[in-house]
């Protein structure tokens, strides 16, 4: 049977409809479960779970001390002979830490890269000459990209350090040096995240690639070569030469040079301070701030005064070939914001001051 209405009926109904719609909208559905995770875990609790992780990979750690042992020295005693490269690999977490590890040897004195054992089966491989050292991260020893490539490994005749966590595993049998980082127990509560077993990895890394740099004689001087551009490469590499003034910016008048021309001078060169020389360009002394304020406690005439009345004469100078940091040290040592550059000759060849210092990162 069919059902009439009017239009007006009609359009109250849609209405009706439409504000049903935007009430779900405006008030959805809302989950059986009402408590949100951030809920139902205290502040504490939350301290109580980070402090059982950095318990239980403190301990991985510590298990690590008694595998420092003749298998360690020999692993040592292959990347020390290595004509070549040291080459890192690993899957998975293995695989990231083994990229740490690789960049730690590098840093450090030992040449050394990565190479993905996925990719080295389809290549990369090749990257591997008969001069360097393999070094494998799996926790399990049995990692199937690990094992592809094993017999490639074995076959280019090259030393195999192994660093697992199962001494009977595939991998480990096959190392020539196999050193043992099995933990206790990980520190993700399900025992499935590699959470200590990685961290044990990376502290057996850091110990062959420190005990590396010892046995090298490796010097601050050699990690600041191989970070030029951080702060130590700075102020381990960048020497006064590199920085000071020279020429016309370098302030100098003569030691008859009235006071008040010196002033004038040092407001030129804005380095808060002026050489003084004579005709052949040795250094006689130094005029400062410091100076023209005892001498306007003094009452002196600016106009009147000659400048070698009033300089320092024993000032604290350097040399262009010391490094930045040395001049930060003197400034340090004596209080003071500026320094003179002169040659062997005893002759001003140049001048820098605290700002100098701090543009180019030394301080």
């Amino acid at each position: 049977m069919a059902v009439y209405t009017t239009p007006e009926k009609l359009i109250h109904l849609m209405t009706t409809l439409n504000e049903m719609e935007q009430d779900k909208i405006r008030s959805p559905l809302k989950d059986t479960d009402t408590t949100s995770p951030n809920a139902r875990v205290t502040d504490g609790r939350l301290r109580e779970l980070a402090l059982a992780v950095l318990a239980t990979e403190a301990d991985a750690v510590e298990s690590l001390k008694e595998r420092i042992d003749e298998t360690f020295t020999k692993a040592c005693r292959y990347m020390l002979a290595c004509e070549g490269r040291v080459v890192v690999t690993g899957m998975g977490k293995s695989g990231h830490i083994g990229n740490k590890v690789a960049a730690t040897l590098a840093s450090t004195g030992t040449p050394a890269f990565f190479v993905h054992p996925g990719e080295a089966s389809h290549g990369d491989l090749g990257m591997i000459t008969p001069q360097d050292v393999v070094l494998a991260l799996s926790n399990s020893g049995e990692t199937e990209e690990m094992i592809t490539i094993l017999p490639l490994i074995k076959r280019l005749n090259v030393p195999l350090i192994a660093l697992t966590g199962n001494p009977d595993s595939t991998l480990a049998k096959a190392a020539n040096a196999h050193i043992n980082v099995k933990v206790p127990k990980e520190a993700c509560p399900l025992g499935l995240a590699p959470t200590s077993s990685t961290t044990a990895a990376l502290a057996m890394g850091d110990a062959l690639a420190v005990s590396l740099l010892e046995a090298r004689g490796f010097t601050a001087e050699d990690f600041a070569r191989s970070h030029p551009g951080g702060r130590l490469g700075r102020r381990l590499l960048l020497l006064i030469d590199d920085l000071m003034h020279t020429g016309e910016r370098v302030p100098q008048v003569t030691p008859e040079t009235a006071l008040a021309d010196a002033l004038m001078e040092m407001s030129r060169k804005g380095l808060g301070m002026t050489a003084v020389v004579d005709q052949k360009q040795r250094l006689l002394g130094v005029f400062t701030d410091g100076d023209l304020r005892r001498a306007l406690d003094r009452n002196v005439d600016v106009h009147r005064t000659k400048v070698r009345d009033v300089m320092t004469e024993r000032c604290k100078t350097v040399h262009p070939q010391q490094l930045a940091a040395e001049a930060l040290a003197v400034m340090d040592e004596h209080k003071i914001n500026a320094l003179l550059v002169i040659d062997d000759n005893e002759q001003l060849v140049g001048a820098l001051n605290m700002h100098d210092l701090l543009r180019a990162g030394v301080v």
